[in-house]
């Protein structure tokens, strides 16, 4: 008789993000309503080397990352999280500056200062809803906690 074998696969919504006030810390609004793609659009600067020990063949160093996500979905005025990104489309510098968390479904937790750029409340066709999209890129290397998938758990 066969043994079934179960993979643990998740869906992507189980992942949640939030954002909130880079002066509190805290980010409590949740960016779910009406979203319906979040990409991973994260920037590695790599530098190629080759070396004399080696057989000539360039090694990679990643030199930094920079971790970045888009959103995309509907535009809903009434979602504290929309208004919240909303809010920042005509700031600059410092102005752009806030909290981002993510959850993830293993339970790690990360968050840290972040910046919003790009963001669109409006655009498309007429028969479309109004549009909405935006990024937020971690302004450094988030912390990260690791926990259940209860959202608990220890820092790193």
């Amino acid at each position: 008789m066969r043994e079934l074998i179960w993979l643990a696969r998740y869906k992507n919504a189980l992942t949640k993000y939030y954002v909130g006030d880079l002066e509190e810390q805290e980010a409590n609004l949740r960016l779910a309503k009406w979203i319906e793609t979040v990409e991973d659009d994260s920037d590695e600067e790599i530098e190629d080397s080759a070396f004399y020990d080696g057989d000539g063949t360039p090694e990679e160093d990643v030199i930094s990352i920079k971790k970045k996500y888009t959103f995309e979905g509907f535009y809903d005025d009434e979602d504290p999280a929309h208004r919240f990104i909303a809010d920042l489309e005509f700031e600059t510098g410092e102005g752009r500056k806030i909290w981002f968390k993510q959850e993830r479904t293993s339970g790690e937790v990360l968050e840290g200062p972040a910046t919003v750029t790009e963001p669109k409340v409006t655009g498309g066709e007429a028969s479309e809803f109004q549009h909405f999209s935006f990024a937020i890129a971690w302004d450094r290397k988030p912390t990260i906690t690791n926990g259940t998938s209860d959202g608990g758990g220890t820092e790193d």
